[in-house]
């Protein structure tokens, strides 16, 4: 007679460490996606008005250290340097998953992270087999419609999906979270322009001997901050994007509180007995979602939109790999690789809900914004033809996806409250 436990329904509920996370990142980032929004609809208006002149200026003027070769654009200083703040917060995230969430058990994280698989899987084969097969096709693109961004995700989600049961909404934002994960890897790895070991080597120093400090409980500002600043300079002469030092940095912050070691100064907002990651993120998430991710879209959204670049972004196969790859590859990557799982471990969706309701998930999973940007900068240069494309694209397909999967969760919603099942605080 087999001891084996039954595997639970899927979506059946959340760990304790699963739930708080999901609050923590629900909180942060709702009100982060409706600036991201607002600075991508500025930067859209100045960038097709009379004084668009003005934007490309701004976004190309340099300035830095250049014997560094840090004589960057402000463009590209938004997207090395301030997003290496919002990848920090995205690995300070993936830390506390992968040791107190939904990530910390095989049981609890197969299925987001196959579904994150699957979404980023599908709309990269949908880009390639546009892009190998049609002429001037750039398949080095490929990687631009496997993100997912969760700021955006998240106010939408915030707006329609408070109906929805809380191991569903939960299932997005882990899934995002695995996504970037994937996302960092993939720009780690092919977008990497030659690297130079000793400036890496430098970086890894960097970042022991702030996982060093943090495990020591030493938190000054004066340490760390240059520290950080330090790994930054280092991975961005490496070669590999500079945004991975903040990944990096935030994957050593502890996750678990430090026993008979003195902790950072919690936050009267925190729980008692928070850990340094908990703390880390509540300090840094509105910088991050507040200001380095609005500014980011501020210098990298502004993209001309009169009736002849949307033709010539119609013709390109890029733009039509990428809109189709965001808006069909993702629900269905999604969906199918989350179907596959129940499958294979013989389980159900949780009762009262439908297959619906993960393909409305998928299709909201279709909004790639933030980092389908930056992709696209690093796959083809700001400003070339195929650039400018992919970020109608990528603006297009996620507008397009947050209205669909607003639709369908709305929907769904109204269902599950119909039924009088419970739903997310």
């Amino acid at each position: 007679m087999s001891d084996k436990q039954p595997a639970e329904p899927l979506f059946s509920g959340l760990t304790e460490g699963g739930l708080r996370n999901y609050l923590d990142t629900l909180r942060g980032e709702a009100i982060g996606g409706v600036l991201l929004i607002v600075g991508a609809v500025v930067a859209l208006i100045w960038a097709n008005s009379p004084w668009s002149e003005s934007y490309v200026a701004i976004r190309d003027f340099r300035f830095g250290i250049e014997a560094w070769h840090l004589d960057l654009t402000v463009g590209q200083w938004a997207a090395d340097g301030l997003l290496a703040i919002f990848f920090f917060v995205v690995g300070v995230e993936l830390k506390r998953e992968i040791v107190t969430g939904e990530l910390r058990r095989l049981s609890t994280a197969i299925v987001p992270v196959a579904a994150a698989v699957g979404g980023m899987a599908a709309p990269a084969l949908i880009y390639l087999a546009i892009n190998l097969s049609a002429d001037g096709g750039s398949p080095h693109g490929w990687a631009i419609p496997t993100a997912t961004d969760i700021a955006f995700a998240v106010a939408v989600l915030s707006i329609v999906g408070r109906r929805l049961p809380t191991a569903l909404r939960a299932f997005l934002l882990t899934l995002a979270v695995v996504d970037d994960l994937l996302a960092i890897v993939i720009i780690a790895v092919a977008y990497t322009d030659g690297l130079t070991l000793a400036w890496l080597a430098a970086a890894a120093a960097c970042v022991l001997v702030f996982a060093l400090l943090l495990r020591r409980g030493i938190t000054s500002w004066y340490l760390l901050i240059p520290l950080g600043v330090a790994t930054w300079v280092f991975m961005h002469s490496s070669g590999i994007h500079a945004t991975i030092a903040g990944v990096a940095l935030g994957m050593v912050v502890p996750a678990l509180p430090l026993k008979g070691k003195a902790s950072t100064r919690r936050p009267a907002n925190l729980r008692e007995g928070a850990s340094m990651a908990e703390v880390f993120e509540y300090r840094w998430r509105p910088f991050s979602a507040g200001f380095a991710v609005p500014v980011f879209a501020l210098f990298t959204a502004g993209v001309a939109v009169d009736p002849t670049s949307l033709g010539e972004a119609l013709r390109d196969p890029v733009a039509q790999g990428v809109a189709l790859g965001l808006v069909i590859g993702k629900p269905i990557g999604i969906t199918v690789a989350t179907w596959l799982i129940s499958r294979l471990r013989h389980v159900n969706l949780a009762p009262g809900l439908g297959w619906a309701d993960v393909i409305g998930v998928g299709v909201l999973a279709g909004i790639g914004f933030t980092v389908s940007l930056l992709v696209a900068e690093l796959a083809f240069g700001v400003g070339a033809p195929e650039d400018e494309h992919a970020k109608i694209a990528v603006l297009s397909a996620s507008l397009v996806a947050a209205v669909l999967g607003a639709i369908l969760l709305l929907w769904r919603g109204r269902v599950h409250e119909a039924r009088g099942e419970p739903s997310a605080t």
